[in-house]
């Protein structure tokens, strides 16, 4: 068809860990998910592989990107730059600037690299590597024990590993181990070492799959230069790396993922470490009678923005949740936007810390409420795949057999049946559904923080523009934090409220763009 359904799985040194739902029929899918992963603090690799989900025989693998611990680490957050990694940036995909904040990661357009049997290694290797320091002659001892974890490469499953190691032109080998990724060897091979200075000499232990019929498989290797293994016995678990990558540039051919990574190290503490800055946040509110301006909350405003500031936020509003101050937090940042407000159309309008706070806080105790109204109308859309289409130079009249059984329709009866469809499924009777009688008709269900909140909204911008040309603002601040910032975004992609567990196809997805306009 022209066409992909790509979906994408996250692997942390070669474990996956995540998968992206598949976006059907499209070449520039957009996924917005985000994944928070609990890693161990020697993680080495993250790779993410781009597929193609068929319904018969294997998925495709369209590409990856891989990115490296050193990498990830090596740069402050959105100044990765042009460094190349397993998966390469190219100035030509990157669409934007990228938000800088204090944290290391990534957050660029990187190119997918193909995917090379002789790159998708993983697991590691026991060794014990002895060298003398005299005598003559010299022999080095490669003590190879066991290895763990190794890449399947047989129909079965399993691999058949043995260990090839490597030293000054001589090659010798381990016995196969039959069928398993956990081999045992415990074999001993030994060197005879030139006599003199070691200079660049190196040992190289390679683990293959044997293959009784063509070529075998390779599984990893680990290199160690031989005058760093003079100073006494070395023995521990290396990990498996990949041969150095020989694949010709293919930047740009496989295209692109939009990928931002961020690495936090972060230290859990006993509470009571957490109660001096707890106090220091709250004192605003428990101590109005400060001066605003010289609080932390007020510092917080002046040095935060764009991303960093949503990641105060989502901080904030948990720690006063648990304190039981939401809602005079929310009071406080409110009372403060609307005193520097004069223009009550600008009301609310820009991503501040009380705007962003209250968005936090509708999205943490209104997810319940979410799907309580929602989920049964975005079910019934997507089990329907109504096709709705009010541009004419979009139409695709083929889809009206969708509608009618008497074959296409005109422009003007797609247009008709579209406006009937949005008008039904966004305030009238229809089988998609009545979005608009489902939230209006979930006042009893609506969490009762929500309503206190606001109803204090409503009263401090009552207060603040009480000229009654303003009435409608008192009920605007408040439709536009409910619609504009839960409701529309909700229908809009309800996989990333977990409304649903998979992103729409891209006619329903149309749909739920019209229904939220």
């Amino acid at each position: 068809s022209g066409s992909s359904d790509p979906y994408c799985v996250v692997k942390v040194d070669n474990e996956v860990v995540a998968r992206a739902a598949t976006v059907w029929k499209s070449l520039d899918p957009f996924w917005g998910e985000e994944i928070t992963l609990l890693l161990p603090r020697g993680f080495h690799r993250l790779t993410i592989y781009v597929l193609d989900e068929d319904t018969i025989g294997q998925d495709d693998v369209i590409g990856k990107v891989s990115l490296s611990h050193q990498q990830i680490s090596a740069e402050p957050w959105g100044e990765w730059g042009a460094r190349r990694g397993g998966g390469q940036w190219d100035p030509s995909w990157h669409r934007g600037v990228p938000t800088l904040s204090p944290s290391a990661g990534v957050d660029s357009w990187l190119s997918l690299a193909p995917v090379n049997p002789d790159q998708e290694v993983q697991g590691e290797i026991h060794l014990e590597l002895r060298v003398p320091e005299r005598g003559h002659p010299r022999v080095l001892r490669c003590h190879l024990i066991e290895a763990r974890d190794l890449a399947p490469r047989d129909a079965s499953g399993t691999s058949d590993p043995f260990g090839r190691v490597s030293c000054c032109g001589h090659t010798l080998e381990t016995a196969v181990i039959k069928k398993t990724r956990f081999p045992h060897w415990d074999e001993v091979l030994e060197f005879e070492l030139p006599e003199g200075e070691l200079g660049e000499a190196v040992l190289s232990v390679e683990v293959w799959d044997w293959d009784i019929v063509g070529k075998n498989d390779f599984l990893g290797w680990v290199e160690f230069f031989l005058d760093t293994l003079c100073s006494g016995p070395t023995r521990g678990w290396f990990q498996l790396l990949p041969f150095p990558s020989t694949t010709e540039d293919h930047r740009g051919q496989l295209g692109a993922l939009r990928l931002a990574v961020r690495l936090l190290d972060d230290t859990v503490l006993p509470p009571h470490h957490h109660q001096p800055l707890i106090q220091l946040l709250t004192e605003p509110i428990l101590c109005p009678a400060q001066t605003p301006e010289g609080t932390a909350l007020a510092v917080l405003e002046e040095v935060t923005s764009g991303e960093s500031r949503q990641d105060v936020v989502t901080k904030l509003v948990k720690i006063f949740l648990g304190q039981g101050l939401a809602v005079p937090l929310l009071d406080h940042l409110t009372t403060r936007e609307l005193a520097r407000t004069t223009d009550p159309n600008t009301l609310f309008r820009s991503n501040s810390l009380a705007s962003k706070s209250m968005e936090q806080f509708m999205k943490v105790v209104g997810l319940p409420y979410l799907h309580e109204v929602l989920k049964p109308v975005v079910n019934r859309i997507f089990e329907e795949k109504k096709y709705v289409e009010l541009d004419p130079g979009k139409m695709e009249l083929r889809w009206g057999r969708r509608i009618s059984f008497k074959g296409s329709l005109s422009e003007a009866q797609v247009r008709e049946s579209s406006l009937e469809l949005l008008k039904g499924a966004a305030g009238g009777t229809s089988s998609m559904g009545d979005i608009v009688d489902a939230i209006v008709g979930s006042v009893d269900k609506c969490p009762l923080p929500m309503m206190v909140a606001f109803k204090q909204l409503h009263r401090w911008v009552e207060e603040r523009f009480p000229s009654a040309q303003h009435e409608e603002v008192w009920y605007f601040s408040i439709s536009g934090f409910l619609f504009l910032r839960l409701f529309a975004p909700t229908v809009l992609a309800p996989k990333l409220f977990r409304l649903r567990e998979q992103h729409a196809e891209p006619c329903t997805g149309h749909t739920l763009l019209l229904l939220t306009k």
